[in-house]
């Protein structure tokens, strides 16, 4: 089967992904394969635009009001948030793990302390910071566990800790993120650089769809032990969907519980998407094809037999792109629109 593989990649780092924001459990952690970095340049206060003047008070993504006043003492416990307040012009004291391990990013803020993996914060670690804002996901389960960032909310408020909690699955989610934090930081010139620019970007992309005959695809993300699919809902669904393509899980729900061969072979996607995740990326992809290959009619799907079984990185689609979400959107439309 011929396999495209969607990457910016220009840099590869250590294997890791963090997934904030999908719906499936297997969507909402894991680890990446390596690809382009998002480069974060140090912040500079001295070329920066005017900051902030005085307290900003927000609602958060799980309806808290939160005030704080240009802090500088910073502390995000999720990699993607972490790169997204640097995009804001911020700096950091504090991160989660995945901060400096996941591949995507680098995090440019210096002395950067850790707090343990995302899944599961040190709440001692983070006050020990004497942090003035602490970014939090709102999302729960970690890489399928039960943990919940949200069980530590009383005890950083009741600590006089500022905390925000923040959902992240779609571009419209992280522009909203964005629009937060550059208000925090007074950046509007990054805001329209990291958010409204990308934004103009993806509305160019989306615009060139043809009006007709929309493709049929599936999005699969495989892992060392088994293989589910992607909805409309989840981050490259919501991305094909905005590119017109006609998701087939949507049709047949039952297949976002339990992974069927049975039942992608007789829906025949005109495309099958890939998303390795886990640890080992090709023990991921491994897994699949020999799923696949013990079903001769694999091989007679039209998506296999026209090239269009097509492996995406997981840095653009299953961790969040950030400042990168055009180039996600673009390659997906090339994979969807430039073959035609």
């Amino acid at each position: 089967m011929k396999k495209f593989v969607l990457c910016a990649a220009a840099a590869t780092l250590a294997l890791a992904l963090v997934g904030c924001g999908q719906q499936e459990a297997a969507s909402s952690a894991g680890d990446a394969a390596p690809a382009q970095e998002q480069q974060t340049e140090a912040p500079d206060s001295a070329g920066a635009e005017a900051k902030a003047s005085g307290p900003i008070t927000f609602t958060d993504d799980m309806g808290n009001e939160v005030t704080v006043d240009n802090p500088q003492r910073v502390v995000a416990c999720m990699g993607s948030f972490a790169n997204a307040w640097e995009l804001a012009g911020g700096t950091l004291v504090g991160v989660s793990d995945d901060a400096l391990t996941a591949a995507g990013w680098t995090i440019a803020s210096p002395d950067v302390a850790t707090v343990g993996d995302f899944t599961a914060v040190n709440l001692e670690a983070i006050i020990a910071l004497n942090p003035d804002f602490v970014i939090m996901t709102s999302g729960t389960g970690g890489r399928g566990g039960d943990s919940s960032q949200a069980d530590l909310r009383d005890a950083l408020v009741s600590s006089g800790i500022p905390v925000a909690y923040f959902q992240v699955t779609t571009f419209d989610d992280y522009k909203r993120l964005m629009r937060t934090f550059t208000d925090i930081t007074g950046r509007e010139d990054l805001y329209e650089q990291n958010a409204a620019g990308v934004a103009e970007a993806i509305d160019g992309i989306v615009g060139a769809v043809p009006a007709e005959n929309p493709p049929t695809a599936l999005v699969l993300t495989t892992f060392s032990g088994g293989t589910r699919v992607q909805a409309s809902t989840t981050q490259t669904g919501a991305m094909l969907a905005d590119l017109g393509v006609r998701n087939l899980a949507d049709e047949n729900k039952s297949l976002l519980k339990d992974f069927s061969l049975e039942a992608v072979i007789e829906m025949n996607p005109d495309f099958i998407f890939v998303i390795p995740m886990g640890d080992d990326a090709e023990a991921a992809m491994r897994n699949l094809e020999e799923a696949t290959a013990a079903n001769p009619a694999w091989s007679a799907l039209s998506a296999v037999q026209n090239g269009r079984y097509i492996t995406l990185d997981p840095t653009l689609y299953l961790a969040k792109p950030n400042a990168q979400w055009a180039e996600a959107y673009q390659g997906l439309y090339d994979s969807l629109y430039g073959q035609n």
